[in-house]
């Protein structure tokens, strides 16, 4: 580990397990200590680890053929990119281009949207992230945006909807999604709809708090949407690959949006690999323009083929929906959790997909740490760690997000885990 440098994280002092192994929805370190991944790595596994079938399919593409020019076909890549247009949101079909990554993919698919429509601003939501590279990372709204700024010009902000920390002081979930919608409207009229070619958005906000929209935001974003003739982008990067009990986010909340981005799930990342998903009316324009992107790595044959396998095992296994019997286990265990420590404030998902929002006074809503201030809880997600369970998290925030392959029994022992975490954390004292 010694010359790895590490995301988002001082370097100095860190004492990472060194992973080696995976099996199911456990971890391995080279000591031979056993982790619970309930965060499925990065909300990425969603297969779990050691999937056989995914990891035949990359041997076997790999012996035949390892790599295959982006300008030339490639019966891997086409047959990839065919079953992600079936399983997608659109009846009319779709064509997809191949990327390495997420935030690479939010990005072409921006430059598609502003060649599609000649406009060229973009709405981006302020608690979001889209990724880090300096295009990607102006696209996101929270503070891992920073060191790319001033960044990317074109890029407008907006606050979506948080029934648990309101930014439009309510606390009603109706009154909510009507004040996030005036308050868009608003911001288009300033900008001018004309000019705004995109409106990029997580169906789900993913590492900024696991935020399920109220119901009817999504449904009205497409219709404000719709009367502007501004592109409607999905980043289904973490909600894709039956995450939400759906293949897709935009499948479980009825939104079909004009392009959605992906990656992570697409090969329960075995294999890097991410892409743009253009509904059919949509991509015919580059059936007369220069398709304005291209990459060394779109479409790679080993990572094709890993996610061919993946969507097998998808299919074959009903896993696109069993995240919403995932759903059921996790909100019952948590509700049990939440009675036992107050730390919980709130509780929160959908499928395979929750976070645990960690306070310090329940009527008050205060968080255990502030948002994007300068603390975390690393002493708590260390014992956790410690304690056999790997989990993600951002400030006071815990990322839920199982392999869609666990098992009640591993839930249990998480919850075990949890209480017994949870109980040590509340004997600390507190400053102030």
């Amino acid at each position: 580990m010694d010359h790895v440098l590490t995301p988002w994280v001082a370097q100095a002092g860190r004492k990472a397990p060194v992973i080696v192994r995976g099996e199911g929805s456990y971890l391995y370190d080279d000591a031979g200590n056993r982790y619970l991944d309930l965060s499925a790595g990065l909300v990425a596994v969603n297969l779990g680890h050691g999937h056989a079938g995914v990891a035949s399919a990359i041997g076997e593409q790999a012996a035949r053929l390892g790599y295959c020019a982006p300008s030339l076909g490639n019966d891997t890549r086409s047959a990839l990119a065919r079953a992600i247009a079936e399983i997608g949101p659109w009846a009319e079909g779709a064509r997809v281009f191949f990327t390495t990554g997420g935030g690479e993919a939010n990005e072409d698919a921006v430059k598609f949207a502003r060649a599609m429509s000649g406009r060229h601003k973009i709405l981006t939501a302020y608690r979001s992230f889209h990724g880090s590279a300096p295009g990607a990372g102006s696209l996101t709204g929270e503070n891992r945006r920073w060191p790319n700024e001033p960044g990317m010009p074109g890029i407008v902000r907006f606050f979506a909807p948080f029934p648990y920390r309101s930014p439009f002081h309510t606390r009603d979930a109706n009154e909510e999604v009507d004040r996030a919608i005036a308050h868009l409207e608003e911001i288009v009229r300033y900008e001018g709809g004309e000019r705004i070619a995109a409106l990029l958005i997580e169906p789900v906000i993913g590492s900024n708090g696991v935020i399920v929209f109220p119901d009817g935001y999504l449904k009205r974003v497409r219709e404000l949407c719709d009367r502007h003739g501004i592109l409607l982008i999905f980043d289904e990067v973490m909600t894709g690959f039956g995450r939400t009990g759906e293949a897709f986010a935009s499948q479980r909340f009825g939104v079909a949006p004009d392009i959605l981005t992906f990656a992570k799930g697409v090969t329960s990342a075995y294999v890097p690999l991410g892409g743009v998903a253009v509904r059919e009316s949509l991509a015919k324009f580059f059936d007369a323009h220069p398709l304005p992107s291209g990459h060394t790595f779109s479409g790679h044959p080993v990572a094709a083929a890993a996610g061919l396998a993946a969507i097998e095992a998808y299919r074959n296994e009903g896993l696109f929906a069993r995240a919403r019997v995932v759903e059921g286990w996790l909100r019952s265990r948590f509700d049990a959790l939440a009675e036992r420590h107050r730390i919980i404030g709130e509780a929160r998902g959908v499928g395979a997909f929750f976070g645990l929002e960690l306070v310090t006074d329940r009527d008050t809503r205060e968080p255990l740490v502030e948002w994007q201030g300068g603390k975390t809880l690393h002493s708590l997600f260390g014992d956790l760690l410690a304690r056999g369970l790997y989990i993600y998290g951002r400030y006071n925030v815990i990322v839920v997000s199982p392999p869609l392959t666990i098992g009640e029994a591993e839930l249990d022992e998480a919850m075990t885990i949890f209480d017994e975490a949870f109980a040590e954390f509340a004997k600390i004292p507190k400053a102030g």
